[in-house]
C-alpha cells in the first residue's frame, strides 16, 4: 500500500517536474536562425535585418532572429520546404517559384505578364499570400508576414530603337524565364534565359540585341554602356517573399515571444506594401537613365502590350497545366480576380 502511494507521489512530481521544465524553456529567451539565399546588398535584405531588429525590441531582448544572407547556412533553395518540414532550420525567407520540385503548384501562382497596372498586384496580394500560406503549411511551415517586392518597370534594352513586338522580330531577346521564353515565342520572337551575371557580355557580344530587364534597376548592371535605347512595355511585380518558421520551431515559443513573431513580421509586410508602388521612384529613375545617355522611346503601343499579355497568360495557362490539378486551380483564382 506504501509502496504505491510512494510510486504515485512519485509520478505526479515527475509530472509536474516536466511541466515546469517545460513552461520554463518556453519562457527563457530563444534565439531563431533565418536562412535567406538573397544577397545582403538588395533591399528584400533590408528589410530582413529590419525585421531582426523589430523582434528583439518587441520582445525586450526575450526573442532574437540571427539572419544568414546570400545562403550562407549552406541550404539549397530546392530542398528549403523539405528541410523546413524536418526542423533543421527555424526560419526561412521562401519563394515560391523555387520549390518546383516539391511543390509545381507554387510555381503556377504568379507570372510576368500577370498585371498591366501597378496597382493590381496590390489588389491580388491577398490572395497570391493565402495561395502561398496554404501550401507551405502542408509542409509544416507558419507564414508570419514577409516582403512586397517593389513593382519596377520593365523594358526593352536595345542596342537599336525598338518599340514594337514586330521591330524585336528578327532580333534576339534576352529574358530570366522560361515562361518569357514561350512568351515572346508565341509572339514570334526569339528569346532565351540568360543570367543576369551573363547579361553585359551576352548583348556585348552580340549573343542577343536586346534585353527584357528591370527598367528602374537597370543602371545597377550597366546597361546603359551596351544599350542606348529603352521602351517601356509593363510593370513587373514580383511573388511576394514569405517569412517561414518550422512548426517545430514555432511550438517551441512562449505565447508571448510567438505574438511579437507575427506582430513584426505584419509590420514588415506592410511597410514594404506600401512601398511598393511608387510612380515618383520609377520617374526618377526614368530621368536618372537620360542623364547617363540613354535614348528612352514612346512606350510600346497599347495594342502589343494587349498582345503580351494575352502570350503571357497562355504560356502561363500552360504552365499551370504541367503543374497538375493544384497549379490549374492557382492559375485560375488569380487570373479570375485579375479580370475583375
Amino acid at each position: 500500500m506504501q509502496s504505491t502511494i510512494k510510486s504515485r507521489l512519485l509520478g505526479a512530481l515527475t509530472i509536474l517536474a516536466t511541466v515546469f521544465t517545460l513552461q520554463t524553456a518556453l519562457a527563457a529567451p530563444q534565439t531563431l536562425k533565418m536562412h535567406s539565399g538573397i544577397a545582403q546588398s538588395r533591399p528584400e535584405a533590408a528589410y530582413l535585418d529590419q525585421f531582426a531588429k523589430l523582434i528583439e525590441e518587441k520582445s525586450n531582448g526575450d526573442l532574437k532572429l540571427e539572419v544568414y544572407h546570400s545562403g550562407s547556412l549552406g541550404l539549397k533553395e530546392a530542398d528549403l520546404l523539405r528541410t523546413m518540414q524536418r526542423g533543421l532550420i527555424d526560419m526561412a525567407m521562401l519563394y515560391g517559384e523555387y520549390y518546383n520540385r516539391d511543390a509545381p503548384e507554387l510555381t503556377a501562382v504568379y507570372a510576368q505578364g500577370a498585371i498591366t497596372r501597378a496597382e493590381q498586384h496590390l489588389e491580388v496580394l491577398p490572395t497570391l499570400r493565402s495561395l502561398y500560406e496554404n501550401s507551405f503549411s502542408k509542409w509544416g511551415i507558419r507564414s508570419v508576414g514577409g516582403v512586397v517586392a517593389p513593382v519596377f518597370n520593365v523594358g526593352l534594352h536595345c542596342k537599336e530603337p525598338i518599340n514594337t513586338l514586330d521591330g524585336l522580330k528578327g532580333k534576339k531577346v534576352r529574358v530570366w524565364s522560361a515562361q518569357l521564353v514561350d512568351t515572346f515565342a508565341k509572339l514570334g520572337i526569339s528569346a532565351q534565359v540568360i543570367p543576369q551575371n551573363d547579361m553585359y557580355l551576352a548583348l556585348q557580344t552580340g549573343v542577343v540585341d536586346c534585353a527584357y530587364y528591370l527598367s528602374t534597376v537597370a543602371k545597377t548592371v550597366s546597361l546603359q554602356e551596351i544599350t542606348k535605347y529603352e521602351a517601356y512595355l509593363h510593370p513587373w511585380a514580383a511573388a511576394p517573399w514569405i517569412f517561414g518558421i518550422s512548426e517545430r520551431s514555432w511550438s517551441r515559443l512562449s505565447e508571448s515571444q510567438q505574438r511579437v513573431l507575427q506582430e513584426a513580421g505584419e509590420e514588415i509586410w506592410g511597410g514594404s506594401r506600401d512601398k511598393s508602388v511608387d510612380p515618383a521612384r520609377e520617374a526618377a529613375a526614368t530621368a536618372e537613365r537620360q542623364a547617363l545617355g540613354i535614348t528612352v522611346l514612346e512606350p510600346f503601343p497599347q495594342a502589343d502590350v494587349e498582345r503580351f499579355v494575352a502570350a503571357a497568360q497562355l504560356a502561363w495557362r500552360e504552365l499551370a497545366e504541367r503543374a497538375g490539378e493544384a497549379g490549374l486551380h492557382n492559375y485560375k483564382v488569380v487570373t479570375q480576380q485579375l479580370s475583375h
